[in-house]
């Protein structure tokens, strides 16, 4: 028997391998594991050719993508990793000399922190940089009575907050603190079913009467999740139900706010505000917990790659064998999540600068040292959240559009570790990008550079200069996403309700106990994956 588990966003699939056998000590212990972590399992087809051509031992108790968990409840386990370096999209690559990208992945928050004290991972190495504040719009246009233009800056203060958002509309300051109340209030009923596994109603009906009552633990999360709710259970069906738009209309009126947070319900989806469930995924922007803070979002220390490194360092530790550059793919696990919704609209750019953005909005006036909006994600193109729809239906034509939806952070604005002393690594999500160009275009370095231009013009509005700094870039397309990372279509799975863990499983055991994380490369992964 083979075991396929993953907690973060390494979803490269295992195929069924030959020749590595089960010792006659899997039984007694999986029994143990089965009971205790069962969460994190996800059951293959036994082994039938022998695999070929790679220097392993020939028993192994697990062959597994992720094996911490597996280790340290006493299995001997072997991880193979597609890439020369570990991580999926959780990884620290140097593209350019001196500068450390987190390449695919950028933020976390969504890990559980079940996973990080179970594993230990400060203990093998992790380190964070808690953001506070943590989003920055600017406004690339004049707007205020002193002829500047206006930025909006949102953090952990609410009265900071109220501040900030006055300067657009007295309602929205006063709505806001309740709007995050009525979230906060709804993560904290679902919290529950995070930790817990997918109900499998032939594993339950086929079970003894102890491991029905066990089975049904889920349920009975979700009921007391609901009950939980109170008068907050129609707020919840609208956010799963409903276009986000139209929630955030109901609550807002000026567009810089509503264009700010509507990033959140698309953010790696080829979708619009305007489509029916967007709503869902405002939640996951409040879901994370860091340090005991829930919403917060961090820089890894040294790139993303710091926890997938973490996550190798406990279980080698603990006597897991690692090898990289061995790739393998199950032809029965193909066809299965071939079926799921991988359309992905991200460009991810990651570029190399010789000194920070200097926003029009707000200018650099502590020298070559970052200012608090440098730590944030900065939303450009958020002046109306029109703008969003607009590069959405661009996409859906393919069109390479002309006012994308930019995200960048600045990790090197907390973590000097990322880039020589007085330079900054400057990551960029962008949407909307179709896989397929109109016309049968290929995303050919033309056309890469294109867009790439188009997004560094952008930028330039917002920060003069901008394009000067630049010493390198690394432009990754849907398809380049898919060829490096292995994301079909770019993207690990689409993040609506649909396709969220408790209806993302697939075939094979007696319980569907894949645990899927976040997009990953947004902030939702268990590093964001929605997924980032």
């Amino acid at each position: 028997m083979l075991f396929r588990f993953h907690f973060y966003d390494n979803v490269v699939s295992l195929e069924t391998l030959n020749s590595v056998r089960l010792s006659s000590k899997y039984s007694r212990k999986m029994h143990h594991f089965n009971r205790n972590v069962s969460s994190h399992i996800k059951f293959l087809p036994t082994a039938k050719r022998l695999f070929r051509g790679l220097h392993l031992k020939p028993n192994y108790d697990a062959i597994v993508v992720g094996a911490a968990y597996l280790q340290k409840a006493g299995l001997d386990v072997c991880v193979l990793e597609r890439r020369h370096v570990i991580g999926g999209a959780a990884v620290t690559e140097e593209i350019v000399p001196g500068f450390k990208f987190s390449r695919a992945s950028y933020l976390l928050s969504l890990m559980r922190p079940q996973i990080m004290n179970d594993l230990e991972l400060k203990k093998y190495g992790l380190k964070i940089h808690l953001r506070n504040p943590s989003s920055y719009t600017p406004l690339a246009e004049p707007g205020g009575l002193d002829g500047k233009a206006k930025s909006l800056l949102l953090g952990r203060d609410g009265q900071e907050n109220a501040k900030q958002i006055a300067q657009f509309s007295q309602k929205d300051a006063k709505a806001f603190s309740e709007y995050e109340h009525q979230l906060e209030r709804i993560v904290s009923a679902i919290d529950p079913l995070l930790d817990n596994p997918a109900v499998s109603l032939p594993s339950v009906m086929s079970s003894s009467l102890k491991d029905k009552w066990s089975s049904l633990k889920p349920v009975r999360a979700l009921m007391g999740s609901v009950t939980s709710m109170g008068s907050d259970i129609q707020a919840f069906y609208e956010l799963m139900t409903a276009p986000a738009q139209k929630i955030l209309d109901r609550w807002f009126e000026s567009e810089p706010l509503k264009a700010t947070l509507a990033t959140d319900s698309v953010i790696g989806a080829m979708a619009s505000p305007q489509h029916p469930g967007s709503g869902y995924v405002l939640l996951h922007h409040v879901m994370g917990e860091l340090e005991g803070i829930k919403g917060a979002w961090a820089y890894v220390e040294g790139g993303m790659g710091g926890v997938s490194q973490a996550i190798a360092n406990c279980a080698e530790d603990h006597g897991s064998s690692i090898f990289c550059d061995k790739g393998i793919l199950a032809q029965d696990d193909v066809d299965q999540l071939k079926q799921f919704d991988y359309t992905s609209p991200v460009t991810k750019i990651n570029v190399a600068v010789d000194q920070l953005p200097n926003f029009t909005a707000d200018p650099n006036s502590n020298g070559k040292e970052p200012m608090p909006h440098h730590q944030c994600t900065i939303h450009l193109n958020c002046e109306d959240s029109s703008l969003i729809h607009d590069a959405y239906l661009d996409a859906q034509q393919g069109k390479i559009t002309e006012r994308p939806m930019i995200e960048m952070v600045i990790p090197s604005s907390l973590d000097q570790t990322l880039a020589p002393s007085g330079s900054h690594v400057v990551l960029l999500f962008t949407q909307f990008t179709p896989y397929k160009l109109a016309g049968g275009a290929e995303w050919d370095d033309h056309n890469r550079n294109k867009y790439a231009d188009i997004v560094f013009d952008v930028i330039e509005r917002y920060a003069p200069g901008f394009k000067q700094s630049v010493i390198g870039r690394d432009i990754l397309t849907p398809p380049d996403l898919e060829k490096i990372f292995g994301l079909t279509g770019g993207l690990s799975g689409l993040c609506h309700n649909s396709s969220s863990q408790h209806a993302h499983t697939l075939r094979g055991g007696k319980n569907n106990r894949t645990h899927h994380a976040a997009h990953p490369l947004s902030p939702h992964t268990f590093i964001r994956h929605c997924d980032s």
